[in-house]
């Protein structure tokens, strides 16, 4: 048999190797190689008793056994994490790093400058910040904090919104100058429309909605450009070469300065959520609460972006 607190750290190791889904990403997670990882797993198996998981090179399989002892597992370092949280609310200071994935255009418009304000007031902190337009998968990543705009499938995750962000139809006054001014959502089919590919409903897909009120609906447009980031399509519409719908905290600073001037107002139906979203704790880190404090006070200082 194993001394206790051998146990204890096998047992944690066990839990995140069946979190992460390999042997490989967990021995990542937890900074030792991969190797130092199935001894461990050996170790713990043949001490018990019992074969805890089958695994090929592509997955792995909890056996019965391995089921009951992963629910186990899971509460023993649930209790230690909440107890090392009880500590650090206790200090201070806020130290450790902090794994952090956020949209592009959040990341470029606020985030940077506002979670490097958040590091400058705590020195002994650091935050690892990728800015990425995909869903990140936060367990298997190890990601503690992500700002998520859209749709949330995974009921897995905890979700705080923090506002909603509006999308609206513009061009530049130059494009108007050489093309008619769409009054009808249907004008839009007579234009050349450049299209974000990095959005839900589709490329060609926009979602229009009558002014006064009514159902939200896809209006399928065409055009010549298309492009997976939203600052590129932003470039062509400042260009002249088409209409867009982007976000607005994208193009406000644009709108102000008449670079670009917004088209059919009130009918663009396009709203997303942004949300700060973690994986699931009884006790979020203090850090990691405070992180998301600032970000949302960072976001409501320019809600009118929005």
């Amino acid at each position: 048999m194993l001394p206790t607190h051998e146990y204890a750290n096998d047992l944690i190791l066990f839990a995140l190797i069946v979190d992460c889904g390999s042997f490989s990403k967990a021995a990542e997670t937890a900074g030792i190689t991969s190797s130092v990882v199935s001894k461990r797993i050996g170790r713990l198996e043949k001490s018990l008793g019992a074969r805890l998981l089958y695994r090929t090179t592509r997955s792995l399989t909890l056996t019965e056994n391995g089921r009951s002892l992963y629910r186990q597992a899971k509460e023993i370092s649930a209790k230690i994490q909440d107890a090392l949280n009880v500590v650090s609310e206790n200090s201070d200071e806020l130290t450790g790093v902090i794994r952090m994935s956020v949209p592009t255009i959040s990341g470029e418009l606020l985030l940077s400058e506002s979670v490097a304000e958040f590091c400058a007031r705590h020195p002994n902190l650091k935050v690892e910040m990728r800015l990425e337009n995909r869903f990140a998968d936060l367990v298997n990543e190890g990601i503690d904090l992500a700002i998520r705009t859209g749709t949330l499938p995974d009921s897995s995750l905890i979700a705080r919104h923090i506002l909603d962000s509006r999308w609206v139809i513009v061009c530049s006054p130059g494009y108007l100058q050489q093309h008619a001014e769409p009054h009808s959502a249907d004008d839009l089919l007579k234009h050349n429309c450049l299209t974000y590919t990095y959005q839900e409903s589709g490329t060609d897909n926009w979602l229009m909605k009558p002014p006064g009120g009514g159902e939200i609906y896809e209006l399928q447009v065409k055009g010549n450009l298309s492009a997976n980031n939203a600052r590129a399509i932003r470039k062509a519409a400042i260009g002249g070469y088409g209409i867009a719908m982007v976000p607005r905290c994208m193009v406000f600073e644009d709108l102000q300065a008449g670079t670009l001037v917004e088209v059919l107002s009130g009918h663009c139906g396009k709203i997303l959520g942004v949300y700060a979203v973690y994986p699931y704790t009884r006790n979020l880190p203090l850090k990691t609460r405070l992180l998301i404090e600032h970000i949302i006070a960072g976001y409501q200082n320019i809600s009118h972006y929005f």
